[in-house]
């Protein structure tokens, strides 16, 4: 298969690696040019064969809908685009019908696994035509975790729904990490127990708190155990936003996630101690930037 890749940051450039590495032909386009195998999206374009399936892969908003547009003059009737970045699933009906016009299918995917999607594999969620689905599915297979028939999933056939899975998937994501985060504070400030990293590391093995954030989160502690290093400020990346706000379009009661979202903010008015924990497993498992201490 070949395929065009737009967008080779920390999950772009490793998931070209991944499909590589599988045998596929991955024409990588970034405005860095020292990573970049073509000089413009119309180099992109032209190095594929047709049908062309082009996977976009850069910040959600703007840059993605223009790149989209920008896509939509380019390709022809009977190409696909990919949107496997973080776009709002409402963007996506947009899109899609956009691309219709022109006879350009759309498939949307939520993409999971940060900057360990390379060595581990990738959890995806897609949206879109089983027609559509099946130009890309090689591609999926490459970037899905091995030996598992988990971590691929047709969320359905209505654009928006691979995104919308994957916006309640990081809005469950806010909620356990904000309850790891409490539980660390409590244990790091009380005079009773000793070796708190080592306490979160016995609950990795026989507890059903266990999960790959806490061994992530594990990490983190051994390497800081207090989180001096750290600031206790935390950015949100807009879905833990558009969860609740599609809980209350929808009257679905989410006191949890609802609570994890408030709490970033209220990280931004001060040095929020259980935030320092919740900096510090962002940046384990996505490589999100943190804030440090002068």
């Amino acid at each position: 298969m070949h395929i065009g890749l737009i967008g080779l940051g920390k999950m772009g450039g490793n998931m070209r690696t991944r499909m590589r590495n599988a045998g596929l032909t991955v024409v990588g386009y970034s405005r860095d040019p020292q990573v970049s195998d073509v000089e413009s999206l119309e180099a992109l374009v032209e190095a594929l064969p047709s049908p062309r399936v082009v996977w976009v892969m850069i910040p959600a908003g703007e840059p993605t809908r223009s790149t989209i547009a920008a896509l939509k003059e380019l390709l022809s009737e009977g190409d696909l685009v990919v949107d496997g970045g973080n776009s709002k699933y409402t963007d996506d009906a947009v899109n899609a019908a956009s691309l219709a016009e022109k006879g350009i299918g759309f498939v949307d995917c939520g993409v999971s696994g940060g900057v360990w999607g390379l060595q581990n594999g990738y959890a995806l969620m897609y949206g879109g035509s089983d027609e559509d689905a099946a130009k890309v599915m090689p591609a999926f297979e490459a970037l899905k975790p091995p030996d598992t028939s988990d971590g691929l999933v047709h969320c359905g056939t209505t654009p928006g729904a691979g995104h919308f899975a994957k916006m309640v998937h990081n809005g469950i994501e806010y909620a356990m990490m904000q309850a790891y985060a409490e539980g660390w504070e409590l244990l790091d400030k009380v005079d009773i127990v000793d070796n708190v990293p080592e306490i979160f590391a016995s609950w990795r093995t026989g507890t059903v708190v266990r999960s790959w954030l806490l061994d992530l989160f594990v990490d983190q502690l051994r390497a800081d155990e207090h989180l001096d290093q750290l600031k206790g400020y935390a950015e949100d990346s807009g879905e833990g936003r558009w969860t609740v706000e599609a809980a209350i379009e929808n009257a679905v009661p989410m006191p949890a996630i609802s609570a994890a979202l408030f709490a970033r903010f209220v990280s931004r008015q001060e040095d929020d101690v259980a935030m320092k924990a919740i900096a510090a497993m962002r940046n384990g498992f996505g490589g999100h930037a943190v804030t440090k201490r002068d």
